[in-house]
């Protein structure tokens, strides 16, 4: 299934993406079942399945607001210098553990709503990375049972202000602006995904191809992200994990390529969709 979070007529609600439009799932599954965080916590993912296999589309896209896949994740873990390429362009040493740090749900937009580059800086990097959504919870999870904790995957743009980024060594503050990562168009399940090590991703800006990957090239697979972030916080439903992102990044080109007002950026990964975002200047206090 393709899965997402939207709003129509002033009430949020989620739904699936099928041939023609969009099926509203809110309520459909059960009373407090209004939001895909819920049905992930409630576990009804099979039910979805066979409800949306006897329905019709009721919206078209344009009928609906998008949200960010998961609005309302309470945890967003994000993964730096998970590629090697990227690792090497930032002049990083090796190390033995994921390098982990937070986003907040209201840094967050949808598929095509705009990125915004902060009055602050003019340092605004795009990174294409894959988003997993946990859909079973868990604490101390091994590599071997990780993948069945994921719900589903998403593309994601961790949208950095590089200069924020990098003043001290915790990344927090850069990865934080308002509007300033993208995470759509829907999350995909893993029964249509299979085998993400498969996935190509590409990050496209204006069109030009600027990191283009393998999910094979991951250096902490998802798996070990999954158990090792279990170890120190409980991983529940509607949690997302950004896996990391590839070589290519504008702050470590010659000359650096940063993104501005009217620019274009998109994500692509396989079956998980493009993830386009066009950037727009943070509006005047």
């Amino acid at each position: 299934m393709k899965l997402i979070s939207f709003v129509r007529k002033g009430q949020t609600s989620f739904g699936a993406v099928v041939l023609g439009g969009i099926i509203d799932l809110g309520g459909s599954l059960g009373d407090n079942v209004h939001s895909l965080n819920a049905a992930l916590t409630t576990g009804i993912m099979d039910e979805a399945k066979l409800y949306i296999a006897g329905c019709k589309p009721e919206f078209t896209w344009s009928d609906v607001t998008l949200l960010p896949v998961i609005p309302d994740p309470s945890k967003i873990l994000c993964i730096g210098l998970n590629y090697q390429k990227h690792k090497i362009e930032t002049g990083r040493p090796d190390v033995d553990y994921p390098t982990v740090f937070t986003r907040f749900p209201d840094s967050q937009v949808a598929h095509g709503q705009p990125m915004m580059k902060p009055t602050f800086s003019d340092r605004f990097d795009y990174e294409g990375e894959m988003a997993v959504i946990i859909g079973r919870g868990g604490r101390n999870i091994t590599q071997e049972n990780a993948l069945d904790h994921v719900g589903g995957y998403a593309c994601y743009n961790d949208g950095s202000i590089r200069d924020w980024q990098q003043r001290t060594s915790q990344f927090t503050p850069g990865k934080n602006f308002p509007s300033s990562g993208g995470f759509g168009p829907y999350m995909v399940t893993t029964d249509e995904v299979g085998d993400y090590r498969q996935l190509s991703i590409q990050t496209r800006l204006n069109g030009k191809v600027m990191q283009d990957a393998s999910l094979t090239d991951l250096i902490f697979p998802v798996e070990e992200l999954i158990s090792y972030c279990s170890q120190f916080t409980y991983l529940s439903p509607g949690d997302v994990i950004v896996s990391g992102t590839p070589g290519g990044v504008g702050d470590r080109r010659n000359p650096p390529v940063y993104m501005f007002a009217g620019d274009t950026v998109e994500v692509e990964i396989g079956c998980l969709g493009t993830l386009r975002n066009p950037v727009i200047d943070e509006p005047a206090a």
